[in-house]
Formats: C-alpha cells, sequence, structure tokens
C-alpha cells in the first residue's frame, strides 16, 4: 500500500499530480493509467479522485500544461541584448526548436495530429503565446535598420523555418540546425554577387 500522502491543499495537490502525469504521457500517451500516475506521485490512487474529476480530467490538465510556455519566458529573457543580431537568433532558435520538438513528441505520443482546439481558448495558453511572440519580437527589433523587412515579418517567417525545420515528418526526418535556420533567415541560399557584377537575367 502507498505511503500516506503528504498534506497539500487541493490546488498543490493538482499540481503536484500534473508534474506526475507529464513524464507518463509521453511513454504512455492517453493510455497511462491512474495506478502508474499515483506510484509516480506517492499516493495513493484515489487521492487523484479527490482534485479531478478522472483520469481524463487530470490527463487533459497536464497536456493543456505542456502547451503553457513553461520556462520558455525566462529562457529568452536571458539572451543578451547586446550579443549580434546572429547571435541572439541562434539562442532564440534553440530555445524554440527544443519547445517544438517536446510538443511534437508529446503529440506523436496522444496520437494527435495537432494541438487540441479548445487549448487556445485558454486565457494562460493564449496570453502566453502572445507573450513569447512579443519576447522574439524585441531581440530581433535592436536590429532593424539591417533589415530587408520589417522585424515582425522576418519573425514570422523565421517562426515558419524554425516550426517545419523542427518537424520530423516535414523536414524528411533530415532536421534543420538552428545555424541553419537563422543563416537562411538572415542571408538566404544565393551566393554573395561581388561587386561590380550583375545577375544575369532568369
Amino acid at each position: 500500500m502507498p505511503p500516506r500522502a503528504a498534506p497539500l491543499s487541493p490546488e498543490d495537490r493538482r499540481e503536484a499530480l500534473i508534474r506526475a502525469t507529464r513524464p507518463l504521457l509521453y511513454e504512455h500517451g492517453t493510455r497511462v493509467t491512474t495506478k502508474l500516475i499515483a506510484e509516480a506521485a506517492g499516493v495513493a490512487e484515489g487521492t487523484i479522485f479527490r482534485v479531478f474529476d478522472s483520469k481524463d480530467d487530470l490527463v487533459d490538465a497536464t497536456i493543456a500544461r505542456c502547451f503553457e510556455p513553461g520556462d520558455v519566458l525566462t529562457r529568452l529573457d536571458e539572451i543578451d541584448l547586446s550579443l549580434p543580431l546572429r547571435d541572439r537568433m541562434l539562442a532564440m532558435t534553440s530555445i524554440l526548436q527544443q519547445r517544438f520538438l517536446a510538443i511534437f513528441e508529446l503529440m506523436r505520443a496522444i496520437g494527435a495530429v495537432g494541438p487540441p482546439r479548445h487549448l487556445h481558448d485558454r486565457p494562460e495558453i493564449a496570453d502566453g503565446l502572445e507573450e513569447v511572440r512579443r519576447r522574439l519580437l524585441a531581440l530581433i527589433e535592436p536590429d532593424a535598420d539591417r533589415l530587408t523587412m520589417p522585424p515582425a515579418q522576418v519573425l514570422h517567417v523565421w517562426r515558419l523555418l524554425t516550426f517545419a525545420g523542427s518537424h520530423r515528418e516535414i523536414a524528411d526526418n533530415d532536421l534543420l540546425t538552428p545555424a541553419q535556420i537563422v543563416d537562411t533567415v538572415l542571408h538566404g541560399v544565393e551566393k554573395t554577387v561581388e561587386k561590380g557584377t550583375e545577375r544575369s537575367a532568369p
């Protein structure tokens, strides 16, 4: 018999169960059992149902938590604005790519082809995603005068390439590196034309 759970407030107990369930979703998907969750959390199975109506309720709450920004905002704030633009973009690409890879792995584990539609109706997720966008934009804006398009559009192109280049199916299992993504966005793929020469007409 599991040891009696330490007394926690209902909200703290919910948080503890969500933390215990999260890695189990990656391993077992939605087939994870309350027995496994209880063992991981160090509580009796009945404890789960004191703060969640059902296992599905707990699983849904855990999936929603996975789509919240989590530590992404903190990690973006740690990027030094005094770094050159390329270095700032390499850092933010690494952070977002790790985020995408974790989300894609979760969706594979739970058998989903995309995030549940209702998640973006949750204020904590919608507001969090918008805050991530603002932090990313703030890392590009200091060099706006060096760019050929507005920073918001650069961010849009960068995010699309980061998303596609981090998705194993879209990328044919050949993921792009942060350097490939950033250099493609900043410099394109055409070789630099030497000064004094002209490109031939297409």
